[in-house]
Order: C-alpha cells, then structure tokens, then sequence
C-alpha cells in the first residue's frame, strides 16, 4: 500500500483535465494537478481523494489561509493538508515570481 499525496497548484491559464501527471515509486505516490482557482481546487481534491482515498494534500505557496481551510474542510477533516512555503524570504521570492509570470 502506498503513501498518497496530491499537489496542487495554480495558474491563470490551466486546464485540470490536461495539467496533471502521477509519479508512482511502489510505495509514493504523488498525483499532481494545476487549476484555475479555489473552485476547481476543491473539486480536484474532492474527486482525488474519492477515486485514490489520498493521505495529504500539498499545495502551492499561492494558497491562502481560508483556501487551505476550505479544502481541509471540504476533505472531512479526513486528509493532511500542507502547504509549500519556506520562510519569510523565501516566500517574498515565491510570490514575486508568482506576480511576474502570472501578469499579462
């Protein structure tokens, strides 16, 4: 039985049907899906945890507080949700880069 994990993450111009791949090692695997917004997020996390019973979500930097609340709670409580930061500077860096590539 392996560990189940989901990334998530965002951008502008995704397609979750298209954008996401699974790496399976045996023991990890990881199903990774790029949406739109918190909307396709939740229905994404939904439809995973359903199909695959996934053990944690990782998301994006780009999450907030209340996006990563409404996903723990639209999981039942059921799943380990995380997010991808580092620290304070660490994070600036993200959400710069996040900014410059995301304006068109």
């Amino acid at each position: 039985m392996s560990f189940k994990v989901l990334f998530i993450g965002h951008a502008p111009d995704a397609d979750k049907s298209i954008h996401r791949s699974i790496i399976d090692t045996g023991l990890y695997k990881l199903y990774s899906v790029i949406v739109r917004n918190q909307d396709e997020a939740i229905e994404v996390s939904k439809e995973i945890h359903e199909k695959e019973n996934i053990d944690a979500v990782i998301l994006c930097p780009g999450f907030t507080h209340i996006e990563i609340a409404e996903i723990y709670h639209n999981l039942d409580g059921e799943v380990s949700v995380n997010v991808a930061r580092g620290d304070g500077p660490s994070s600036r860096i993200s959400k710069l880069a996040r900014e410059r590539s995301y304006t068109k």
